[in-house]
């Protein structure tokens, strides 16, 4: 019983591993070689240095510029799925009502991975200093081109 739970485990873990690898290859996506990974780079870290300063002029609705304006948007944090541009920017709203309350923000990206022309992994720290305390934690973001523009279609921060 032990060894068939092992295997379907197992076989489970190759399934997702093989439609990962098969999405990331589709033939709608020209080959990571052929981009110039730097510049892509580049325009990802401006959106996300973008989004610090906005956030640290108190500007929730410039901050989510950076994100996919699109109720397909998902927002994963400590309280479940945000799904959608709006209701990730109420919830926002809510959390940070004052300038006082957003404080200043301040992202450290720690790997930036181009997966496709139109496709990139974000992996990173935030940290939100505060008159009262100072918080933090990780991010992951799942970037996709849409329209020549990069824009975040999951966040992932605890």
């Amino acid at each position: 019983m032990k060894q068939n739970f092992m295997l379907r485990s197992i076989q489970l873990v190759a399934l997702a591993l093989f439609v990962l690898l098969a999405s990331c290859s589709s033939e709608d996506n020209k080959p990571v070689a052929s981009l110039d990974k730097t510049k892509e780079i580049k325009q990802i870290h401006s959106i996300m240095n973008d989004q610090e300063l906005a956030w640290n002029y108190a500007n929730l609705d410039g901050f989510m510029q950076g994100y996919w304006k699109n109720d397909s948007l998902k927002f994963i944090g400590k309280r479940g799925i945000t799904y959608g541009w709006q209701a990730t920017l109420d919830n926002y709203k809510k959390s940070y009502a004052t300038a006082e309350e957003m404080g200043k923000l301040k992202f450290t990206n720690l790997t930036t991975d181009i997966l496709s022309d139109s496709s990139a992994f974000v992996i990173g720290k935030w940290q939100l200093l505060r008159t009262a305390d100072t918080l933090g934690g990780h991010y992951t973001l799942l970037w996709k081109k849409i329209n020549q523009q990069w824009v975040i279609i999951a966040d992932h921060s605890s």
